[in-house]
């Protein structure tokens, strides 16, 4: 198994309250909460430019309710 080097954002407090982001050997961006380490997203570049465009308009839906 190999071992991801996840990244913060330098905006992020020293809490355990942000997204860190880690670059599988496979090409794969990986996205994980801090809080909950063990629930990794996976994304391919599409995807994450995709997602990253929806956080910036401020489409995403909150499907939690």
């Amino acid at each position: 198994m190999t071992t991801l080097h996840w990244q913060k954002s330098s905006h992020s407090s020293e809490g355990n309250n942000c997204v860190e982001l880690a670059t599988a050997p496979d090409g794969t961006i990986r996205l994980r909460e801090s809080d909950t380490p063990a629930a990794v997203l996976s994304l391919n570049a599409s995807n994450t430019d995709s997602l990253l465009d929806a956080i910036r308009q401020g489409t995403l839906e909150d499907h939690r309710k």
